[in-house]
């Protein structure tokens, strides 16, 4: 279905309408009874032109060819799902292989989903709304819903599953139908409205606003995940921790975890800046990779060993021991150095590959040593309920270095994919500012150079 021009005119001024309620402060009876558009403005990929970047290597893809802000309908709502007005967005990786179509096109996430039942089937469509963050206010919600109203200020988080199956209990990241919001799924949070399962929703910190709000759940939640929580490697006070990407966005989130928890993070990053930044954290041990030259492949075919002992070495020279966890994302560039300089019986916790997810290692080193090597995917609702209460309290803070205008959405995921950035980006859907949404500008206040730190002049390069 293609919205008309007359649907669209309509669509954007009822969306005007909720978007001036909500900056206005109406109150939630009034923003529960505001009219909802046929159609509403999403970024998208289109079906048909999934095969577009054939042939092509994957760092010269282009989002920005591939991801469009286009008028969708607004999908029917389920009896457990709720209708949020997204006044803010952020992008993940996840939206970076989305818009490349790698390693494989998400329509066939869509059209899974869409055989399971009558409201998997709306999500089968030509186009794809991702995004796998959001920060905004409930509009609508279903039947069965109990916990959460219309005029709720919401966090979203990227946890996608239903409790009809009993692998989704215990460990909902288990479960068999569990999927990524925006990923996997269709209407993710990049767009003016989107639906999520009432399970997804999160109470908004009220002391960020809402484009510091949106960048938090999904890398803050899988951050928790990987070193708080049982399910991952959780740290010991006085532990070493080796991360990889210490000023992105899960980096961040991990570097805060490890201070908190009382361990020694020891960060790795790519630039003089990106170490000034780490040490403004608090972050006392940092490497920096390309001013000292780490080169951990001698070619496209052959690790360096030499590289992984020297690069050991300068870990004991700065924290004195080898990291008890390493904290991995990278995969392929980085997974033989990381088992290599875990310590005997440490552990390798895991949870993505942005440089490429066909990884190798020196299973010796593993063995021998008795490592573990875990895979850790997002969190589960209690996970990242937890971690958005650490976010809520002020003891977590947001990793935001940028913000650009939903039109510019492509651009900030280009950025992304070419890891030209700090932090988190953020989108302004429809907040039409920034600073907007505080509702505690007194715990603001006292946390405000840590809520800041990533925008400042002399860190991050912005848009």
């Amino acid at each position: 279905m293609v919205p008309s021009p007359a649907m669209s005119e309509a669509g954007e001024s009822e969306i005007g309408a909720i978007r001036e309620a909500i900056v206005g402060g109406a109150p939630p009876d009034e923003l529960g009874a505001l009219p909802l558009p046929i159609s509403y403005r999403g970024a998208v990929v289109r079906a048909d032109e999934q095969d577009m970047f054939a042939g092509v290597p994957s760092a010269e893809k282009d989002p920005r060819k591939s991801l469009h802000v286009d008028e969708v309908p607004v999908p029917e709502l389920a009896p457990d799902e709720a209708l949020v007005a997204v006044m803010a967005s952020s992008i993940n990786f996840n939206t970076v292989w989305t818009s490349i179509f790698e390693p494989v096109p998400t329509f066939g996430f869509l059209q899974r989903l869409g055989r399971e039942s009558v409201w998997g089937a709306r999500h089968d469509q030509p186009f794809h709304v991702v995004g796998s963050d959001a920060a905004g206010v409930v509009l609508r919600v279903g039947s069965a819903v109990r916990v959460w109203r219309p005029g709720d200020a919401v966090t979203v988080h990227c946890n996608h599953v239903d409790d009809q199956d009993p692998s989704a209990h215990d460990d909902s990241m288990l479960a068999t139908n569990q999927r990524i919001w925006g990923y996997e799924t269709n209407y993710g949070g990049l767009g003016e409205l989107t639906l999520v399962k009432a399970n997804q929703l999160m109470p908004k910190p009220a002391h960020l606003t809402w484009e510091e709000a949106a960048v938090n759940a999904l890398t803050n939640s899988t951050s928790y995940r990987m070193l708080v929580s049982p399910n991952g490697a959780p740290m010991a006070q006085g532990q070493a921790v080796l991360i990889w990407g210490a000023s992105g966005g899960i980096g961040a989130y991990a570097c805060q975890y490890v201070l908190n928890g009382g361990g020694t993070p020891i960060g790795v990053v790519s630039s003089p800046e990106r170490a000034e930044l780490l040490h403004a954290m608090g972050v006392e041990h940092v490497i920096d990779r390309q001013a000292e030259g780490f080169r951990f492949w001698k070619d496209e075919q052959t690790q360096d060993p030499a590289e992984w002992r020297r690069f050991g070495k300068r870990i004991r020279e700065l924290a004195g021991r080898d990291p008890d966890i390493v904290f991995e994302h990278p995969g392929r560039s980085t997974m033989g150095a990381s088992v290599f300089v875990c310590t005997r019986g440490g552990t390798i916790v895991t949870c993505a590959a942005t440089s490429g997810f066909m990884i190798e290692y020196d299973n010796r080193y593993l063995w021998m040593n008795q490592k573990t090597l875990k895979g850790c995917h997002f969190a589960n609702y209690r996970e990242a309920w937890e971690a958005n209460r650490l976010v809520g309290e002020g003891r977590i803070h947001p990793v935001l270095s940028a913000v650009f205008a939903f039109d510019d959405v492509a651009d900030a995921v280009n950025q992304v994919h070419h890891n030209a950035h700090e932090g988190k980006l953020g989108v302004l859907v429809l907040a039409p500012d920034e600073g907007l949404g505080v509702a505690d500008p007194e715990l603001r206040q006292r946390h405000l150079d840590q809520i800041t730190l990533f925008r400042r002049p002399t860190q991050g390069k912005g848009p």
